[in-house]
Parts: C-alpha cells; sequence; structure tokens
C-alpha cells in the first residue's frame, strides 16, 4: 500500500503549513514538512505575547471579512466552509480548550503558545507523517507528472506541493521562478515614530477609544491608542496601518496625522468645558476632571497651552479654552517612521490572488500546486484574524485531497 500513497511536500513549517498536514489523510498521503529554521511554528510561538491569539469570536463570514484590508472578497467563500467556531471545534476536541477574552479575541485557557503547537505537531506524529527542519529549499522544478525540491542536502520529489513559506523575499523569488505574479511585499501593521511635545515623557499612558486620521490620505479611524517611547500605537494605529499600508509606504512613512484622543466632536468638547466651567467656576482647571484622560496627559496639554493649573475655570480665556480644545481633538503630529508591531511580522503582498482557485487554494498557474498563509496578496489587523485565515486556507486544501 505505502508504495501508491501519493507524496506531498509541505514547503514551511508555520501555521499553515502545519495545520494542513494535521487535517491530511494519512492512509492516502505520505506527507513531509520542509522548515528551513530549527524549529517548526515559530510565529505561533510568539503570538499573542507568548499566548497564542489563535482566532477572533467572530462566527459570520460576512462580518469576519471586513477585517481583512487585503483578501476580504476572497475570503468570504473561504470562511463560509471553516470559520473560527471551527477552529475551536478543531483545538477543543484535541484537549485545548480556548477562552474568549473581552475584546473578541480568543487564548487557550493554559495562557500558553505551547498547547496550540503541541496540538497540532501531536496530530501531525501520530499519522506518522515526517517533519523536517533546518531544510532551505532553493529551487522547485516542474518534471513531467512531480516536482523537484531543490534543497541544499539534495534533491526531493513530490506529487503535490503545498507552498506556505510566509513571504520572505526568497520564498516569493522561487514562486515567482515558477510564473506566479508577486504584488510586491510592504510592511502592514506597525506603530507609528513621532516626536511631538506633547507625548514627551508619558509613556504607557492609554486612551479608551481615540480617532487618528490622515489627512492626506482622507482616511481614519478609532479605538484604543497608546502612547509609546518611539510614539503612537494600540489598535487605533495597527488599523490604519494595515488599511494604508500601500499607500503609506509610497509616502516612505513619512506624513502627518491629526489626533483626537477623546473621540468626541470639537463642538461637544467644547460644550461640555463651557459647562464645566459655569457649574464650576472656582474650581482649578488642573484639578477639573472633564474629559476621560489620565491626569499626567491633562497636566501636559495644560504645560504646553502655557496654563497655570492653579488658575480658576472661571477666568479660563477664550483663547486657553480653544487651545485644549485643539490640544485633545485635533492636535497634529508629525509621523517620521514606522516600528514593527511586537514580533508579530505581517507584510501587505504576496502572491497574486487572481492566480488562486479559492474553492480549494490550488494554483491557476501550476497542476497539483496549492498556496497557503502568509505567502499569499492576504492579510489581517491584529486580533487572531491573520491565523484565521491560515486555519481556514489549510483546511480547504486538506479537505479536497482527502476528497480527491
Amino acid at each position: 500500500m505505502n508504495s501508491e500513497k501519493k507524496k506531498i511536500i509541505i514547503i514551511g513549517g508555520g501555521a499553515s503549513g502545519f495545520f494542513a498536514a494535521a487535517n491530511l489523510d494519512q492512509q492516502k498521503y505520505h506527507v513531509t514538512i520542509l522548515e528551513q529554521n530549527s524549529d517548526v511554528l515559530q510565529k505561533v510561538k510568539i503570538s499573542g505575547g507568548g499566548r497564542c491569539n489563535v482566532t477572533h469570536a467572530c462566527f459570520d463570514p460576512r462580518e469576519l471579512t471586513q477585517f481583512y484590508p487585503r483578501g476580504n472578497k476572497e475570503l468570504r467563500g473561504v470562511f463560509t466552509k471553516f470559520q473560527p467556531g471551527d477552529t475551536m471545534d478543531w483545538f477543543e476536541t484535541r484537549n485545548v480548550p480556548l477562552k474568549i477574552e473581552d475584546d473578541n479575541r480568543v487564548f487557550p485557557v493554559s495562557n500558553a503558545s505551547q498547547s496550540i503547537m503541541n496540538a497540532m505537531i501531536q496530530e501531525v506524529q501520530n499519522k506518522k507523517f515526517e517533519i523536517r527542519t533546518q531544510v532551505s529549499v532553493t529551487e522547485i522544478v516542474r518534471d513531467l507528472h512531480q516536482y523537484q525540491i531543490r534543497t541544499k542536502h539534495g534533491d526531493l520529489h513530490a506529487d503535490i506541493v503545498i507552498y506556505a513559506t510566509g513571504s520572505s523575499p526568497k520564498s516569493l523569488k522561487i514562486i515567482e521562478n515558477l510564473g506566479h505574479q508577486i504584488i510586491e511585499p510592504v510592511p502592514s501593521l506597525f506603530t507609528f515614530n513621532i516626536k511631538d511635545a506633547l507625548l514627551k515623557d508619558l509613556m504607557g499612558t492609554s486612551f479608551e477609544n481615540a480617532e487618528v486620521r490622515i489627512p492626506s490620505l482622507k482616511t481614519v479611524e478609532s479605538g484604543p491608542l497608546l502612547i509609546t517611547h518611539w510614539g503612537l500605537s494600540g489598535p487605533a494605529i495597527l488599523k490604519i496601518s494595515a488599511w494604508e499600508a500601500r499607500s503609506l509606504a509610497a509616502l516612505k512613512y513619512k506624513f502627518e496625522i491629526e489626533v483626537n484622543f477623546i473621540s468626541i466632536p470639537v463642538t461637544e468638547a467644547e460644550e461640555a468645558l463651557k459647562q464645566h466651567k459655569n457649574q464650576h467656576p472656582k474650581k482649578s482647571i488642573g484639578q477639573s476632571k472633564i474629559f476621560n484622560v489620565t491626569n499626567r496627559f491633562w497636566s501636559k496639554i495644560l504645560e504646553l497651552s502655557a496654563i497655570n493649573p492653579e488658575k480658576q475655570v472661571a477666568n479660563l480665556s477664550g483663547k486657553e479654552m480653544s487651545q485644549i480644545i485643539d490640544a485633545l481633538c485635533r492636535h497634529k503630529m508629525k509621523v517620521s517612521g514606522k516600528s514593527t508591531y511586537k514580533d508579530e511580522f505581517v507584510t501587505a503582498g504576496g502572491v497574486d490572488l487572481k492566480e488562486i482557485n479559492f474553492k480549494n487554494m490550488a494554483s491557476k498557474l501550476l497542476p497539483d500546486f496549492y498556496i497557503c498563509g502568509e505567502v499569499l496578496d492576504i492579510d489581517a489587523v491584529t486580533g487572531g484574524f491573520n491565523f484565521q485565515a491560515c486555519w481556514s486556507e489549510a483546511w480547504l486544501i486538506s479537505q479536497y485531497l482527502n476528497m480527491n
């Protein structure tokens, strides 16, 4: 029977490559995973600060695709076949209980990415599939009915290839040499480097809901915001960096943003300040808790507006009031570059989606060749969405191959 098994080589031992292997039929296939690093599933390991943000509790495919700046149209069909609920079932039936946190991100109850890794590794080992690390693929050549996988350790042959390498320039070059079109990768999900007096010495200050706009691109995003050593981070920044990944690369990461730290329209904020002035005229402006910001941030606004914190609210001039409102609701800052968000480096770009059949993730150009994961021009905002695309795509491939 063994000689009749078709040989599948999976190039890339990351989330999508492993999940494809874990779901393939060992009666039909002989499977080998090739990973160039010394460890498999490295991104899974570091994701979510080592806790592994497995997926996101959003169970409607139509709603789910809204979190993908690239690939949203194509993924709708994919998610109707395998969505976050299916991912959760898959791990839970393999004794990895999961939990949904307040922001709908899903983590293992163990709070350890190792439990997610173990479930997949165990599954692949139970099927007696081969895992080979430190094997770097240099070229793939199509023979008559097979693929020749060239590595520094000799050549391998495969009837079927699953290409799940991630988006390194080398792996994109290999697939480009096979005839696939590559959309040039640019970073997505990054934080903004900003030197601004308002942010100075306020590292760690956060805002529950802020609004960030890039006037030159006519774009706006809202969500939690965080002041860091380098500038600004948090979901509001990461979302805008993902949606505008290509435009910001074109601007060489130098542009102006306008931040509304309290997500309240200017007129409403003015009204709240006036009301406070009428109701608490004798209170000092430094002690006034009018808006949902930290005391340190409020003090910094007053300092930069040259307003004495001891000043009674009644004595604020019109000019001083508008300075406060401007700093809170329409503060302009110059972005001078970007920093990678944690270690979870994500790119926009990769294999052109027009060349993929999204019913089974097969290449439209190469027979018996399947492509999944970050090597595709698909990416998402932060929150477990990038992994979900990997699980769903890999599952489609394995189900299709198991049935054919």
